[in-house]
């Protein structure tokens, strides 16, 4: 997966207050994308069939690579030949013409049937607005299924409104051979032992982290973890509620991201480095020249494209607890794709969401399609040993957080990434950091 792929930032912004129908249309119509790109979606509240009576329910996807490509309209053609009344009518685009797609779609009130979500502030806007259906009752027995962090960034006030399809977290990727030329018998478990690991890289003149300065959101994961391990996932909720991130928690998590800078771990000219390019941050690793990087799942097939991978030697770990702080080790960072249905689409657009997401096409997804298991009978479906290790993780989750570029408004989100790279770049202090957060938090 790459980089701009999951970096994947809202077009619309995340709020904590309900926000009402005609303030929500109106705030989406002023986003300045207009009426371009309308599909043939059915009004909201109606359905439509086609010339042979069948059911039509309109499914918009972002499947534009194989296999997923090939995957979505096989299970498309499964459930129309076991619901001949019903045909599903595929609509595939790239995820930025997608998203000003539903932007249009949004400000008219019209939603597809079934509609990609990410979860997070996005659809938590849709919700208020009175656009989005609940499944909390008819996908109870679907829920009930799921690896639990799964469908965390689809849940709101207790009630589900989309189903996961695809789920991944974030964690250090190492390299086993250079932390035994190191002397560094297992991976840390806590902050401290973290930068000891890293003191020992050091001395041993290996690069210890490889960091992809130049893009920043890289750098923003190692905040935003740190963040996590101190304030908890209800702190960084509350913060989010509150639009201030000037608390203690967050300044302090500034401050374990400046002892870590102090240490100079990173590559030579990490500031200009990209994270996909034949020399950036998954280069170096895939390449054996740095020992470690925080990234999501998709980083062994990023590094290998990048460089030439490391094979045996790649491990994974989970981000470190930091000691005192209210976040538990198996709080995960990170996010996935889901799938929204329209308020008023027919009641064949649920049984489809519910086909889809049974464990038996979550098994094709994942060894057909190359996702990671949301259903969890479905985790003995994937064989990659990376993979399993992020899966293991994410069933293991206490809590879950969701990427901060989608969890908050796409301005709170830049200013994490700007900020926490400035910090790293040391031009800005972890008290600025939170400050700056704040400013631009309050303003949305």
């Amino acid at each position: 997966m790459s980089a701009s792929a999951r970096a994947v930032t809202s077009v619309f912004g995340a709020s904590s207050s309900s926000l009402s129908r005609r303030r929500f249309l109106g705030t989406v119509s002023a986003a300045g994308l207009g009426a371009a790109g309308l599909s043939a979606c059915s009004d909201s509240g109606s359905s439509s069939t086609d010339s042979q009576g069948r059911t039509i329910v309109e499914w918009w996807n972002i499947q534009t690579t194989e296999p997923s490509k090939s995957v979505w309209p096989e299970r498309a053609k499964a459930f129309e030949a076991a619901h001949p009344d019903v045909r599903i009518k595929l609509v595939t685009m790239e995820n930025d013409a997608y998203k000003s797609k539903m932007t249009a779609l949004t400000s008219s009130g019209k939603l597809p049937d079934i509609y990609h979500t990410w979860g997070g502030g996005v659809l938590k806007q849709q919700i208020d607005a009175g656009l989005v259906e609940d499944l909390t009752s008819s996908t109870s027995s679907v829920t009930d299924t799921l690896v639990p962090a799964s469908v965390k960034a689809y849940q709101f006030d207790g009630k589900t409104y989309a189903m996961p399809f695809d789920i991944g977290a974030v964690g250090f990727w190492y390299n086993k051979a250079l932390f035994a030329e190191a002397g560094i018998q297992a991976p840390p478990a806590t902050w401290a032992d973290y930068l000891d690991t890293v003191k020992k890289l050091k001395s041993a003149g290996i690069t210890p982290i490889a960091l992809a300065g130049k893009e920043k959101w890289p750098g923003m994961y190692y905040w935003a973890y740190l963040a996590m391990r101190i304030a908890g996932i209800d702190g960084m909720r509350a913060a989010a509620d509150a639009k201030d991130f000037t608390g203690d928690d967050f300044v302090k998590a500034g401050e374990h991201l400046k002892e870590l800078v102090a240490l100079q771990p990173f590559q030579k000219g990490f500031l200009g480095a990209a994270y996909s390019t034949p020399t950036g941050e998954a280069a170096a690793m895939g390449n054996g020249k740095a020992a470690m990087e925080l990234m999501g799942q998709w980083a062994p097939v990023v590094q290998a494209d990048a460089g030439k991978g490391i094979g045996k030697d790649l491990g994974f770990f989970s981000f470190p607890a930091v000691a005192g702080g209210k976040g538990a080790q198996t709080d995960v960072f990170g996010g996935g794709g889901g799938y929204a249905v329209r308020k008023g689409a027919p009641k064949a657009a649920v049984d489809f969401l519910k086909f889809f997401m049974s464990a038996e096409s979550d098994r094709i997804l994942v060894s057909k399609g190359s996702m990671m298991p949301v259903v969890e009978d479905a985790t003995s479906a994937l064989t990659d040993p990376n993979l399993k290790l992020v899966s293991d993780a994410l069933g293991e989750a206490t809590g879950f957080q969701l990427y901060l570029d989608q969890a908050y408004p796409p301005a709170v989100g830049q200013e994490i990434n700007d900020s926490v790279a400035a910090l790293i770049a040391g031009s800005k202090s972890p008290e600025q950091v939170a400050r700056s957060v704040t400013q631009v938090a309050k303003s949305q």
